[in-house]
């Protein structure tokens, strides 16, 4: 890769998160009574039982996951060593720093996902795995717990010294590009969240919430300060082209801090709570107000790059630029959200029958969202040559 710059990991997080879009077809779609998320098992029953319509559906979706999971992988190792080379070099003391430094939450960020989606691997690919996902739990903490410090010490590095000293650059930062440090922490902290509403084990469970805490918090508290410096920057001097996809930003940053609120509100009920707590007014409001705003988020950053011609020259076009790669995470976290809205949001509350015509129609949109991110990212795989 010539003129390496970090944000090419947001080439590999792209596909992660596809991969775990696919899924959701599997998580929402095929039964899997007693277990928390589609395994091989629940999995093969569903597909000996299933008409040859599902079977053709499920092999597709199968397809795709092991597809995106396979070239999220395979980027994620060819950035780790294209990094390495790049930290002997001159651009990256030049990075160290500026403000172009937060780019490097991008490896946090990166490699959180790849944790998810080996968990989805394992669990889709390995028969009666889920018999001894207990063991694993404790292997999934320690992953996140050390993608957790790394994205600290990062982050520390390049924020303290601009709390200390100042960095008047800040007036001229035309982007929400600093909201790429919320987006790792959110990452993280739904990693987090995944033991610590899983586990059966009270211990597993109180630290997975615990540390999901920690994260989640850190990230909400980022987001409000620098969204507030970043809109000021924005509405002073106009957004810089190049990073007019990080308007977008916020809805992958929503889309895991509402996951994270489930996991958090079951993984109390588990172990916390006597019986199972009321979720019925909490699941709709949640991906109620989450997949409104963000659709509003979607809809006026889509008006705005538009104006200013941002796909015809930076997707379409022949201008290079690592960055546009932020426009392939915020289509597959409204993808992933939007299945949470119809399935905990409406079919759970019954406003909406599963598999009508009305649930039919609600997919479709989803899946044409998909569709098309995935074309961008084809397309822009295509011209990096990746």
């Amino acid at each position: 890769m010539k003129n390496y710059s970090p944000l090419y990991f947001l080439a590999a997080l792209g596909p992660g998160g596809m991969a775990v879009a696919f899924y959701m077809y599997f998580m929402f779609m095929t039964p899997h009574k007693g277990v928390a998320m589609p395994t091989f098992d629940t999995l093969m029953a569903y597909f000996n039982k299933t008409t040859m319509y599902g079977k053709v559906g499920m092999v597709l979706v199968l397809i795709a996951v092991l597809y995106f999971a396979f070239k999220h992988i395979q980027l994620v190792i060819k950035n780790t060593i294209e990094y390495n080379k790049f930290k002997k070099t001159q651009a990256y003391q030049d990075l160290k720093g500026t403000l172009q430094e937060v780019t490097l939450m991008a490896l946090p960020l990166t490699y959180a996902m790849t944790i998810n989606v080996m968990f989805i691997l394992g669990a889709m690919l390995v028969p009666g795995l889920w018999d001894v996902v207990e063991y694993l739990f404790p292997g999934a903490l320690l992953g996140f717990i050390v993608v957790g410090y790394f994205a600290f010490k990062i982050f520390l590095e390049y924020f303290v010294p601009i709390v200390i000293n100042g960095n008047e650059a800040w007036e001229d930062n035309t982007s929400f590009a600093q909201l790429l440090s919320v987006f790792a922490f959110v990452m993280i902290g739904v990693g987090f969240a995944a033991p610590g509403a899983m586990s059966h084990i009270k211990v597993v469970n109180a630290i997975g919430l615990f540390f999901s805490f920690m994260f989640i918090g850190a990230a909400i508290g980022l987001m409000l300060l620098k969204f507030v410096l970043g809109f000021h920057s924005v509405v002073k001097h106009g957004i810089a082209k190049k990073a007019a996809p990080t308007l977008w930003i916020l809805i992958p940053i929503l889309t895991l801090i509402g996951i994270t609120f489930f996991r958090q509100r079951f993984g109390l009920a588990h172990n916390f709570a006597e019986g199972h707590a009321n979720v019925n007014e909490f699941t709709f409001v949640l991906t109620g107000a989450i997949i409104a705003v963000e659709t509003l988020i979607g809809l006026f950053g889509y008006y705005v790059m538009k104006e200013m011609n941002y796909f015809e020259e930076f997707v379409a076009g022949d201008t290079k630029d690592p960055a546009t790669y932020a426009l392939i995470c915020p289509g597959v976290a409204y993808t992933v959200f939007g299945f949470f809205f119809i399935h905990w949001g409406l079919v759970y509350n019954g406003v909406l029958t599963k598999f009508s015509i009305g649930y039919w129609v609600l997919v479709a949109i989803l899946a044409f969202v998909q569709f098309k991110t995935v074309s961008v990212m084809l397309r822009l795989n295509k011209k990096f040559g990746l």
